[in-house]
């Protein structure tokens, strides 16, 4: 059986692919992407708050800030019992340019072939 070598430069880090992949699975999904849109639209919510917009549980919601807060997208900020959420611009911004480099890349393969 013959098995292929990969030239070093071109070696996959497994462990930053799938943190890679966790970041993107985090806002691939519609509920996430809504929680995002009602925090940009309010600056910063509680738990209740957005539960009440998006009509979904409490455990629901907190189920996916978690993996927002996770993926770097949120953070919150205690303030007596309350948590607020927000917003983590600058983590949105790195996923930005992220997706606009692999968009590049494709582009740029289409007009190859």
């Amino acid at each position: 059986m013959e098995t292929l070598s990969m030239p070093d430069e071109l070696q996959i880090e497994f462990f930053n692919l799938k943190k890679a992949s966790l970041i993107f699975r985090a806002v691939n999904n519609k509920v996430r992407l809504q929680i995002l849109q009602h925090l940009h639209e309010n600056s910063r919510m509680t738990v209740t708050a957005l539960y009440i917009k998006l009509r979904l549980d409490q455990s629901a919601t907190s189920q996916h800030l978690a993996i927002l807060r996770k993926a770097g997208f949120v953070t919150t900020e205690r303030e007596g019992k309350c948590i607020y959420y927000s917003i983590n611009y600058q983590r949105l911004e790195e996923l930005n340019q992220c997706a606009v480099q692999l968009l590049k890349t494709e582009q740029a393969n289409a007009k190859d072939e």
